[in-house]
């Protein structure tokens, strides 16, 4: 009997480029601790829409796992980072309509044991209402350039990479559609051509539809927090992390590397358009008792400003909270530096440099918790 678990990326992420897979270190650390239990599990990623709607990209995935496991009598679990993380909760939701999927495509609900999010903006995020704007569409058309071309290569044209954090400071300006595409170009072009091409296709497809950057506004996602049920029976676990502000200030002075300092400074700005919350709408649960668990693991409540540099701290925080820490939004996947690699793996590769010190001994703890929860999700 083999496994299924499926892995859906958020906002900036992919399913696959090139030699290079977004999901990749997630991937073999699941699969990993599986074979170390002797169980067989197959792990597939869902190569879903960037930024189409939260609804469009949830249709995709109950497909997917409808197509993939078929009538095979195995646990399901899904993972979902960022947006990938309201995915998997519209799917599982008994009140879920998605047009197009009926009963027959959903009969795999019973086998689903767990839903795991991992910097999943549950009550949204404030920068979606930046990226919302004309110049946030044109400025995150460019960070989703920035962020695969680093992740790939390990780090842009310095000069490039400057104009757009130049662009970014303007936050209440107008950010001119010319001077992003010309970042985006120069950034593109240390990328090999057929690379490059598949990069063009999918920030076309990020400037087509987005559809989800709307509806991950503090505002929108009250709406989805009322209409969305969780299943009864399921257990649903989150992972949470964030990068103190003072990290990237004691990051810049402890590096030489000009494009470190670039990059710090992005991060920079990306944290502060994030940390700016409306009263009216917080970006987190206003019942329960998060403050209590958030205290007994890390023994502090840190500030409500506090996020990964995209989500909001408290945002994140849904169903048991098995790990909370300090780390970027690209860190727990896999993204954070370092060197340090299995046989066969591709080496850890980071361009948000947060000062988070997320490292590969808290990585393995996450993955550790993570797939913890989806034998105790098994066993329930």
């Amino acid at each position: 009997m083999t496994t299924h678990v499926f892995l859906s990326p958020g906002m900036f992420g992919f399913a696959k480029f090139a030699s290079l897979s977004y999901f990749e270190h997630i991937a073999r650390a699941i699969e990993l601790r599986f074979a170390q239990r002797g169980r067989a599990c197959r792990v597939t990623v869902c190569d879903v829409h960037p930024t189409a709607s939260v609804r469009r990209r949830a249709q995709r995935l109950a497909m997917l796992v409808h197509d993939t496991t078929g009538d095979d009598a195995g646990p399901i679990h899904i993972v979902g980072h960022s947006t990938g993380g309201l995915d998997a909760r519209l799917v599982a939701s008994p009140t879920v309509h998605l047009p197009g999927v009926g009963p027959e495509h959903l009969s795999w609900l019973p086998r689903l044991k767990s839903v795991t999010t991992m910097n999943t903006p549950h009550f949204g995020t404030p920068l979606a209402a930046f990226f919302a704007t004309k110049a946030g569409q044109q400025a995150l058309y460019a960070v989703t350039a920035l962020t695969v071309t680093c992740l790939k290569v390990g780090s842009p044209p310095l000069a490039a990479a400057s104009a757009l954090m130049a662009a970014l400071s303007r936050v209440s300006g107008a950010i001119e559609l010319q001077v992003i595409e010309r970042t985006t170009e120069s950034i593109l072009k240390v990328l090999d051509e057929a690379t490059s091409r598949e990069l063009h296709g999918f920030l076309r497809l990020v400037r087509d539809d987005q559809g989800s950057v709307i509806q991950l506004t503090p505002e929108a996602m009250d709406v989805f927090q009322a209409g969305v049920a969780d299943r009864p029976g399921l257990r649903y676990q989150s992972v949470a992390s964030f990068a103190p502000r003072g990290g990237v200030r004691g990051i810049i002075a402890a590096i030489s590397s000009p494009w470190s300092v670039v990059s710090a400074a992005i991060f920079t700005t990306l944290y502060n358009i994030t940390a700016h919350q409306d009263p009216r709408y917080p970006c987190q649960a206003t019942e329960g008792d998060v403050p209590r668990r958030v205290r007994a693991m890390l023994g502090e409540l840190p500030p409500e400003t506090e996020n990964d540099g995209v989500v909001p701290l408290y945002s994140q925080i849904w169903g048991d909270l098995i790990w909370i820490g300090r780390g970027d939004h690209l860190d727990l996947v896999g993204h954070f530096p370092g060197n340090r690699r299995a046989k066969h793996s591709a080496p850890h590769v980071d361009w948000m440099r947060s000062g988070a010190g997320f490292d590969e001994t808290r990585f393995d703890t996450v993955m550790d918790r993570v797939f913890g929860g989806m034998l105790v999700g098994e066993e329930s």
